[in-house]
Order: C-alpha cells, then structure tokens, then sequence
C-alpha cells in the first residue's frame, strides 16, 4: 500500500506540476515569449558589463522565432500535463501501475524533450554565462525526470 501512495503522490505532483506549466505559460504569453527572446538574442550577454565573445553571432532578435521556440516548449508542455493526467487516471482509478507506466512514461519523455530544448537552446545561446541560475533549474528538472523514470518503471515487489 505504501508504494502504490508514494506513486501516486509522485504521479499526481508531477500532473500538476506540469499543468501549473502550461497554465503560466499561457496566461503570460508575453513574458514568456520575452523570457526566450532575452536568452535567444544574447540580451545578457550585451548587457553591462558586456562579455565580448565569438557566441554572440548566434543571436535571434525574431519575435516570430522567440514566439515559435515558446509555442514548441508549450506543445510539448501541454502533451506531457495530458498523459500525466491519463496515466494517474490509471494509477488512481484503475488502480493499475501497469497500464499507467506508458502514460506516465510518455509524460516523462515530453517533459525530458522540452526541458532539453531550452537546455540545449540555452547553451547555443551562451546562457551559462549569465543565467546560470537558470541552467541549474533545467540540470535538476532532467534529474527529476530521470528519478522519475525510474520511480515508475522499477519492478515494485
């Protein structure tokens, strides 16, 4: 009984979680996409004192671009809130960790995919220079979702 509480505790935080997500990024649109758009057009980087370095060329200044990488983000967002909800549905009204393992693992894998892309988006554009806070909150959302996969996927005795 007490594995079956600890998943779903863990299945309904991350549904939430994720839901939490979506919900931020559509309500503030606008500073979402300005959140991006400052990491995608090196905005850090050129403010002072300014880091003079090579990188710099990779800069977007594009609304449209700062717009399309959010809108991505939260597609990915919204498909793993979605299967977080399917599979603890399972988990909790069913009652079946088997038939919720692959709603949870595909809320595990959408939600590994948008956190790598502003993981690796952050990188191309130089954010570990200046938004190291920011680098180290997608690090330790990556080692949830990897904790995660192995919470929901170990052989429970």
């Amino acid at each position: 009984m007490s594995q079956e509480l600890f998943l779903a505790v863990h299945a309904l935080g991350l549904a939430i979680w994720l839901s939490i997500s979506v919900i931020n990024n559509c309500h503030a649109l606008g500073g979402s996409t300005a959140a991006i758009g400052a990491t995608m057009s090196m905005a850090p980087l050129k403010q002072q004192p300014a880091i003079d370095t090579p990188l710099l060329s990779r800069a977007i200044d594009s609304p449209t671009v700062h717009r399309l990488a959010l809108l991505w983000v939260l597609a990915l967002q919204t498909v793993a809130a979605a299967a977080c909800w399917a599979g603890c549905w399972q988990l909790l009204a069913v009652g079946d960790l088997v038939t919720a393992r692959p709603w949870l693992n595909l809320a595990l894998s959408t939600f590994a995919a948008f956190l790598l892309s502003m993981h690796l988006g952050g990188l191309w554009f130089g954010y570990w220079i200046r938004q190291q806070s920011l680098q180290l909150t997608h690090i330790a959302l990556l080692v949830w979702v990897a904790a995660a996969f192995v919470v929901f996927n170990m052989a429970w005795a």
